[in-house]
């Protein structure tokens, strides 16, 4: 397998590989308040109910989130905030947020995680405890954070122990709640360490299905920076590598490598828990849906 075969993107309406189409049908993409506002209009960017997750950062008005999910509703996508506990305060101000959310946004999907911020600034330190206030009882569909190379927040030393049995927990809730639910991890840049990940999921008995993160197209000095940032293990080591060349620090790069290892294990074994793909355009939103629409074929097709 190609660890991270980037190349430059190259619009085009056909997909390059048909096995790559299959594999972004329906993926998803994560957007701010601030990034949003660049875009004119999500329909000629995104296909037609394109879910798209709306990053609660530290500080961000919550008016301006739910006024990006409004806006996101009107033009056709299915908006998903998040939910970081560790921002939240208190149970009413987590009331006051969705009753906006909904009132406003007819918000029927929310991702639940921690946050990162390292110390909570109210009543809440993780997703469960959000979960159990009862409060996202009602919703459709509610997705969790999973981590393929460990999350030093949640343990100091990279294990999956604790990580493992927070889905479980986060599993069994959903069974009993009658909730959809799937696990939405943090990008990586190697094929193999993820699909061990996912089996070593299903051994566990986890079976939720899996979006896995990809980093959109992005230059390399600024992939490299979002991946420290985000605690990426192992597999950084890929960028590191390509890093010693230094002319290719300024040139834009794209995810097709890993995306085709994925979408080719994938198509060998169609029981393979990662079910959607979802980007992070760390490079742009324009230039990761421009990469979308021009692997993607009817899968990155816009709107409009």
């Amino acid at each position: 397998m190609s660890l991270l075969n980037f190349r430059r993107t190259s619009p085009s309406t056909a997909p390059q590989n048909a096995q790559v189409e299959a594999l972004l049908q329906g993926f998803s993409i994560e957007v701010m308040p601030r990034t949003a506002d660049k875009i004119a209009d999500f329909r000629a960017v995104l296909p037609a109910g394109t879910r798209v997750y709306i990053a609660h950062i530290d500080g961000t008005p919550i008016a301006d989130m739910v006024a990006t999910a409004a806006r996101l509703r009107a033009e056709g996508m299915e908006p998903m905030p998040h939910f970081p506990a560790r921002i939240i305060a208190n149970r009413a101000e987590l009331a006051d947020w969705i009753a906006r959310y909904q009132g406003e946004a007819d918000i029927r999907e929310a991702l639940m995680l921690g946050g990162g911020v390292a110390t909570p600034k109210g009543d809440y330190d993780n997703s469960m405890q959000l979960l159990e206030t009862g409060l996202f009882d009602g919703f459709r569909r509610l997705h969790v954070a999973g981590h393929p190379e460990g999350n030093r927040d949640i343990a100091a030393d990279g294990g999956q122990e604790i990580i493992l049995n927070a889905l479980q927990w986060k599993q069994d809730f959903a069974r009993e709640k009658g909730i959809e639910m799937a696990i939405v991890t943090q990008f990586a840049f190697e094929a193999q360490p993820i699909i061990a990940w996912v089996q070593r999921l299903r051994d566990q008995g986890i079976e939720l299905p899996v979006h896995l993160g990809v980093a959109g197209p992005a230059k390399l000095q600024t992939l490299i920076k979002f991946a420290v940032a985000c605690g990426v293990g192992p597999s950084l080591k890929v960028l590191q590598k390509r890093a010693k060349d230094v002319s290719k620090l300024l040139v834009p790069f794209e995810p097709t490598g890993l995306v085709t290892d994925i979408a080719a294990y994938k198509a060998d074994h169609p029981d393979f828990g990662v079910e959607r793909l979802h980007f992070f355009p760390l490079g742009g939103i324009k230039t990761n849906t421009d990469w979308t629409i021009a692997q993607g074929g009817a899968s990155g097709r816009p709107a409009i």
